[in-house]
């Protein structure tokens, strides 16, 4: 497997050679987040997981200082966080609003937002300011279960994929010798 994931992730002479990355260079070379097992893969695949539920441009800057923190495999973390895309981030917000409205029991479904008048500018901004902050808390809390869920399943997921996978080519291997 790990052949297999090495074709499409950056090498360590990549950072090594880049300018930008110069400062960083002593802490963003430890061996440990260039090394891929299964056990660096599946921190990796949590941190992204986790980490690509952050709203805005800051889920590989996420992923990056947990990869870091935790000394998984760092390309890995930052490749996982493109889960999240223009296609996939609305129906994952609803379903961690959801998620969100069942954890804080939250009954009231959910609320559209007011509809946008131009004549009516200063009102529609209130108006839209009071419906945030009534969808933030049961969104803000089902992100973060959401980001634990998708996070722990991942881990545990590569965890078994990579064990299976091993499994395979050992028995493969031993039928070749016979």
């Amino acid at each position: 497997m790990r052949k297999h994931l090495k074709k499409y992730l950056p090498n360590h002479e990549a950072v090594h050679g880049n300018r930008w990355l110069r400062p960083f260079r002593n802490s963003l070379l430890h061996p440990r987040l260039w090394h891929l097992n299964r056990h660096s893969a599946a921190g990796a695949i949590a941190a992204g997981l986790f980490c690509g539920l952050i709203p805005g441009p800051l889920q590989m800057l996420g992923a990056a200082v947990c990869a870091l923190i935790f000394r998984v495999n760092l390309p890995l973390a930052l490749l996982v966080t493109l889960y999240t895309n223009p296609f996939t981030i609305v129906p994952l917000y609803v379903l961690a609003y959801q998620i969100g409205r069942i954890a804080t029991g939250d009954s009231a479904g959910f609320v559209e937002p007011p509809a946008f008048e131009p004549t009516r500018f200063i009102a529609w901004t209130e108006a839209m300011q009071q419906w945030m902050l009534g969808v933030g808390k049961p969104l803000g809390i089902g992100l973060v279960l959401l980001a634990i869920l998708l996070a722990v399943a991942g881990y545990f997921l590569t965890k078994a994929v990579w064990r299976i996978w091993l499994i395979r080519a050992w028995r493969l291997r031993r039928a070749e010798r016979r």
